[in-house]
């Protein structure tokens, strides 16, 4: 199996998760330092569904954390959210439970 290292922990890849079984997963987003929050907000509100507050907070933990999952769900259901929110220029991963 790959594992991606982060500094705390290793992260199971998509590639590597059966996504026939509908087992739960997390979409994960990268802080990055091109996009700004209004465009990270307006992609979360947009792609996933997400208000203003939450997305303007996921926007700040992103910021302060490197990091932050924005949504759990089904692999079937986040993998095109995954893959429109890197059309958009997010940094966006899906991790295994």
């Amino acid at each position: 199996m790959l594992y991606a290292s982060s500094t705390d922990t290793d992260v199971l890849l998509e590639e590597d998760v059966d996504v026939s079984t509908g087992k739960p997963a997390d979409l994960v987003v990268y802080n990055d330092d091109h996009n700004t929050f209004e465009w990270v907000m307006k992609t979360f509100e947009e792609i996933l569904g997400h208000t203003s507050v939450q997305s303007e907070q996921l926007a700040l933990m992103i910021h302060l954390n490197g990091k932050a999952t924005v949504k759990s769900a089904a692999m079937a259901e986040l993998r095109p959210k995954r893959e429109a929110l890197v059309d958009r220029g997010l940094s966006a991963v899906i991790e295994g439970r």
